[in-house]
């Protein structure tokens, strides 16, 4: 039973990236190479972060919301949209699309991000003999972070990517980028700050994720449009 709860929170926690995959047009151009290396990207940034969080953070004894340090975790967490830029601009890719592009970085980003994060706590916890809903929350938290992975992608191609766009969706665009980069920061205040318990800072992550897509979709579709 607990090997089976196991692999229900795994699949759940990583399946839907290989359903994303193969679901998308992305299998049929072949940019698995490119979601391998925004997966390299990413645990180089993270290693980099990591690296920066244990020289400017100092150790709390509580668990309470310290805004200074929030405020700077959040300045630190911006090194992954210099990540996500490296991984968009500067990487050698097949050609392809603009728009499969950004899906492929954001799929390699948060498939990374997954592994690195959740498989552990998984491995060690899903197993244990005592069944909780802790590590199925986690799973669809992972989803929520796909979502907005990809999403920071299609932003951050918007942002660099693309020359021709209105002026007037410029702002809209750095704004919405902004959000999602501090997504982590915003639930660490609903969790620490506010007292929210993990089934709701989730089932707020999966809202947010799902109106930040369709943001974002709608952006991009915008950008596509020839101007008048």
């Amino acid at each position: 039973m607990t090997v089976f709860h196991f692999f229900n929170c795994a699949i759940l926690t990583f399946g839907p990236h290989a359903v994303y995959y193969s679901a998308t047009p992305l299998s049929e151009y072949d940019t698995l190479g490119t979601s391998i290396k925004a997966a390299v990207v990413y645990l180089a940034t993270a290693l980099v972060k990591l690296i920066c969080l244990a020289t400017f953070l100092k150790v709390s004894e509580s668990d309470s919301f310290d805004p200074y340090q929030e405020f700077l975790k959040a300045l630190i967490g911006f090194i992954d949209v210099a990540g996500l830029y490296f991984a968009l601009t500067q990487l050698t890719h097949r050609n392809i699309s603009q728009n499969h592009k950004f899906q492929a970085v954001g799929l390699g980003w948060a498939f990374a991000d997954s592994v690195l994060h959740r498989l552990a706590p998984l491995w060690v916890g899903a197993r244990g003999l005592e069944f909780t809903w802790e590590y199925i929350l986690q799973g669809l938290e992972a989803n929520a972070n796909l979502v907005l992975s990809i999403s920071l992608a299609g932003l951050g191609s918007l942002m660099w990517l693309r020359k021709n766009k209105p002026k007037t969706l410029i702002p809209i665009i750095y704004l919405c980028a902004g959000i999602v980069a501090t997504m982590p920061s915003i639930t660490s205040y609903l969790r620490r700050g506010l007292g929210w318990h993990l089934p709701k800072v989730v089932g707020f992550e999966l809202f947010t994720s799902l109106v930040m897509a369709f943001i974002s979709w709608q952006l991009f579709a915008a950008c596509q449009r020839p101007s008048a």
